[in-house]
């Protein structure tokens, strides 16, 4: 894996990248996806300098992948690359909705990455294996200071069964300070638990801010100093691909917006900072279901959404 200045990034970025092939009436398309591919993608739109440590081919989905993360300024790491290209196929229904069928390949190797004051993980990459081990070993291997973020964003079909998927996250989450999910994934991980049980299961385990989303239900955010719950931002849907990799993105986004936000999300995530960042996550989600395919806002397109609430 390609070495690179330590000082250089903000973020890093660990997880598969997808060619997502869209149907939608009789037309498709292929864009650049994966849910760690779009958070690193979004948060690069967003003026963070990023790095994404991956796995993709060498083929034209390969290409693809490439060329759309270097249009944003993302730094590819990857120790080689894989046979094929993973590809997701996404059916778009008449209400935006994207049903998937996957073809996916994690058998990551981690090797040396660059020091970074965040990591992000999520999706296929943190529970697939024989990729996943890889990831795990990476992040034991962090220091103490490091901000760790997760989106578990389950995709049924490409993992283990729910409890030992479970048993992973708990993992994880102990050693996570930022854990997004969306509403789906609490209750494919948690059977009939409450939204508020599941809140402080995170809780519980060491998590300092845990978010729920909702779609057009807004979200929840909630440390043990604060609730606060998130109106979803009105918006035109014209798809929902990349709508919970954009909250995630604005999330990290909107903690590093203050020299002190890591600090403050560890330690006093008050109502006040929760809403914030909520807030910022909400419009960061609503201008990309807003248009096709998982097309996050620039930082300027941002400014000026936040300028209009």
């Amino acid at each position: 894996m390609t070495g690179t200045d330590p000082h250089a990034h903000q973020v890093l970025v660990i997880g598969e990248s997808v060619v997502d092939v869209v149907e939608r009436d009789d037309t498709t398309t292929a864009h650049a996806g994966g849910s760690p591919l779009n958070v690193a993608y979004g948060l690069a739109r967003l003026g963070l300098p990023t790095a994404f440590a991956t796995q993709f081919g060498d083929d034209a989905y390969g290409h693809l992948i490439a060329a759309h993360l270097a249009s944003a300024g993302v730094e590819i790491l990857r120790p080689e690359p894989s046979a094929e290209t993973s590809v997701a196929t996404a059916r778009i229904g008449a209400d935006g909705s994207a049903q998937y069928t996957f073809s996916l390949h994690w058998d990551f190797e981690a090797a040396t990455v660059p020091v970074t004051p965040v990591v992000h993980v999520g999706s296929v990459g943190a529970f697939r294996e024989p990729g996943s081990t890889a990831v795990r070993r990476l992040l034991h291997g962090l220091p103490a200071s490091t901000l760790v973020t997760l989106d578990p964003n389950i995709r049924p079909s490409l993992i283990p069964a729910a409890p030992a998927v479970l048993e992973q996250v708990g993992t994880y989450a102990a050693r996570t300070d930022l854990i997004k999910l969306s509403d789906e994934d609490a209750a494919w991980l948690f059977p009939g638990m409450s939204e508020e049980d599941v809140l402080a299961w995170f809780l519980a385990r060491g998590t300092a801010v845990v978010a729920i989303t909702r779609g057009s239900g807004g979200s929840v955010l909630r440390s043990r100093l604060g609730h606060v719950e998130i109106d979803a931002r009105p918006t035109t849907v014209v798809d929902t691909i990349g709508a919970g990799d954009a909250y995630m993105a604005g999330l990290i986004a909107a903690v590093l917006e203050d020299a002190d936000g890591i600090d403050t999300l560890r330690g006093g995530a008050d109502p006040v900072f929760l809403e914030r960042v909520g807030r910022f996550a909400s419009a960061t989600a609503a201008l990309t279901v807003a248009r096709a395919g998982a097309t996050p806002p620039t930082r300027a397109e941002m400014t000026a959404a936040l300028a209009a609430l």
